[in-house]
């Protein structure tokens, strides 16, 4: 999810576009993993001779689908659908599976750029990153950001370009 290069402002040049780290997926695919072995294992141990051997294999597959939607499939929309973009003039946060919603902070509205991990997130390369600005949002708090540091060192050296006049990105 980036932004498309017609939307660019004269002389702004996309740093780096990226999603949420691939951290979010891991619950989602052990769902779908235990889902598809407890519907087969289901499935298995369902008697072939039982009267009602088809309705109960119709339901173990309703149910699995429906858990397999729930536990697997959206929160992976979520997250393809959640897309940060870092420009020479902005950072865009686009969000939304149906509905979309983006922010965009001018970098020369930013104040403030810091970055928190945890032992397992400096293992993984991700964490939170929190944005302070003179907007009316104040801090935006986002989490699960991958490579990290070199978001937060982007980022910094782009409101260093822009306290100077440097609007390009240099």
């Amino acid at each position: 999810m980036t932004i498309p290069d017609h939307h660019l402002t004269q002389g702004e040049r996309r740093i780096r576009s990226f999603h949420p780290h691939w951290k979010r997926l891991v619950l989602p695919f052990l769902a779908l993993v235990l889902v598809v072995a407890a519907a087969g294992a289901a499935m298995f141990f369902i008697p072939g001779g039982w009267e009602y051997a088809f309705y109960a294999r119709i339901a173990v597959v309703v149910i699995g689908l429906i858990l397999l939607t729930i536990w697997s499939l959206v929160p992976y929309l979520r997250w393809v659908n959640t897309g940060y973009v870092l420009t020479t003039h902005r950072f865009t946060i686009s969000t939304g599976v149906l509905n979309k919603s983006t922010d965009e902070i001018p970098i020369t509205k930013v104040n403030t750029v810091s970055s928190d991990q945890t032992f397992p997130e400096r293992l993984l390369g991700c964490g939170t990153l929190t944005v302070e600005s003179a907007g009316d949002r104040g801090e935006i708090v986002l989490r699960d950001i991958p490579k990290i540091q070199d978001v937060r060192t982007d980022l910094f050296r782009l409101v260093e370009d822009a306290s100077d006049g440097e609007l390009d990105g240099r």
